[in-house]
């Protein structure tokens, strides 16, 4: 068995008819490699719903070109529930291919709805959304870490301009505080902050 066709292998599929109608082809196919389709959604509002209520590993999109509302609610699923899309399009222009990928689609198929391609698609399809999730929790951990910078810096102004501290005796001074409290350096810097702005409102 080839590594795209055990990859597929006992995958849970939501299935959206966005127009195309082609729902038994794939779902014919998605049987045949092994996967389970847990549903097939034909309006686009239900989207959100279906996929907060199955939990698919992966949504597939059948589509002659992509709706507004299918891709508004691809934004929103990508947003709360991000898991790998596959869409499947007659339409090659650049400006629906262009939305559906801003809005979560990892894997976006002009004209090419053949059988032995859905495997692989699929393989691609979830390589490449583990890769974005990847850099996104990457770019979020970076992001928490400047923020807990500032608050760091913020609050040793704070104790420096209230006890008169030089900079490394006020960082000494959270760094016992978080020590003795066993908390992380940053949530003790941030109840200093608040604590300051409670006491010295503006």
């Amino acid at each position: 068995m080839s590594d795209s066709l055990s990859l597929a292998q006992g995958l849970r599929i939501l299935l959206i008819d966005d127009g195309a109608h082609r729902g038994a082809l794939i779902s014919d196919e998605l049987a045949r490699l092994g996967c389970e389709v847990v549903g097939v959604v034909e309006q686009a509002t239900l989207i959100h719903d279906c996929v907060l209520r199955l939990k698919p590993d992966v949504v597939i999109v059948d589509s002659e070109s992509p709706t507004r509302d299918t891709v508004e609610m691809l934004a929103t699923v990508s947003e709360t529930m991000p898991r790998p899309v596959v869409m499947f399009s007659e339409d090659g222009g650049d400006d629906p291919m262009r939305r559906a990928l801003k809005a979560g689609v990892s894997a976006y198929v002009v004209a090419g709805l053949r059988a032995e391609r859905l495997a692989p698609v699929l393989q691609v399809a979830i390589a490449r959304f583990e890769q974005d999730l990847a850099l996104r929790q990457e770019l979020g951990k970076a992001q928490a870490q400047l923020a807990s910078r500032k608050s760091v810096e913020k609050a040793k102004g704070i104790l420096m301009s209230e006890l008169g501290l030089d900079e490394d005796a006020a960082y000494k001074r959270l760094r016992k505080l978080a020590m003795d409290r066993g908390e992380a350096l940053a949530a003790v810097a941030e109840r200093v902050i608040d604590a300051h702005s409670l006491l010295r409102p503006g």
